[in-house]
């Protein structure tokens, strides 16, 4: 009698890739995808937005902002972007305005008449332009 046990060796053969069938249509819309370029400039930049109580605290305060002084509140927003501040504080000659970096939005607009005594909360940072 033979005591010896035989195991029978496995047969190995290559793997063929895996390919998907284009011969159907796909069911699903083909979608426009944006560049990141496009995303960033969605995302980040555009028009700077001013809430509905900070037109109201400009109006009332008769506090006008020209091109210039835009330019300069934008360009205050920018730095404060860069930073990485989300809750600015941002003081203009004698103005005081508290934006949403992250929304791109002014919250509010204080004048110098009404900033003394003043507290400002809920803000990361302040720029001084």
């Amino acid at each position: 009698m033979n005591n010896k046990i035989y195991f029978p060796q496995p047969v190995i053969q290559p793997l063929a890739p895996v390919t998907k069938k284009t011969d159907t249509p796909s069911a699903a819309p083909e979608v426009k995808k944006a560049s990141f370029g496009q995303v960033l400039e969605k995302t980040l930049g555009g028009e700077l937005k001013f809430s509905q109580h900070a037109r109201q605290r400009l109006q009332s305060r008769n506090i006008e902002l020209g091109e210039a002084e835009l330019a300069r509140l934008e360009n205050a927003v920018g730095k404060a972007r860069e930073k990485g501040a989300r809750d600015s504080l941002i003081l203009m000659d004698n103005l005081a305005l508290v934006v949403s970096v992250k929304n791109n939005t002014v919250i509010t607009a204080v004048d110098e008449q009404n900033l003394k005594e003043n507290v400002f909360t809920n803000i990361d940072s302040a720029v001084i332009v």
